[in-house]
């Protein structure tokens, strides 16, 4: 009964936690990947980040599109001290950033999820609240 009890305990403190994260916490934890996270199995990175990263679960749609930036954290914070991008709302970093974009294979956005990963040097463009990146807004190329 007191492993019981201990269980519960935990899985309402985990849940009271996911509750709690801020706007910056949930972006940290939907697109920040640094440094890469190597998977047994490579072609499988995508799936096996938004299953860890709780960005997709069993019961929900399958997300259609998600990227990864092989940064610091840091590196996106600073693009929020940055001007807005002309005619946006938008910070962009001042550097392109390794990073991976996965993208649903098929239409069907019914589990289990199937993406594609794509890895790149992206500049990445966010949406910032009180100096931190709350959405990731984008990616784009250096213009050549």
């Amino acid at each position: 009964m007191a492993g019981w009890v201990l269980c519960m305990t935990l899985v309402l403190a985990v849940l009271a936690g996911a509750a709690g994260e801020t706007r910056y916490e949930k972006f940290l934890r939907q697109h920040v990947d640094n440094p890469r996270t190597s998977t047994l199995a490579a072609h499988r990175y995508c799936e096996t980040m938004l299953a860890r990263r709780r960005v997709t679960a069993p019961g929900r749609p399958c997300k259609p599109s998600n990227t990864f930036v092989h940064a610091p954290a840091e590196d996106l914070v600073a693009a929020c001290s940055r001007a807005p991008d002309p005619d946006t709302e938008f910070h962009s970093t001042p550097s392109a950033l390794s990073l991976t974009a996965c993208r649903l294979r098929g239409r069907d956005t019914r589990p289990p999820c199937a993406y594609r990963a794509r890895q790149m040097q992206h500049h990445v463009r966010v949406a910032c609240r009180d100096g931190l990146p709350v959405h990731l807004a984008g990616t784009y190329a250096a213009p050549q």
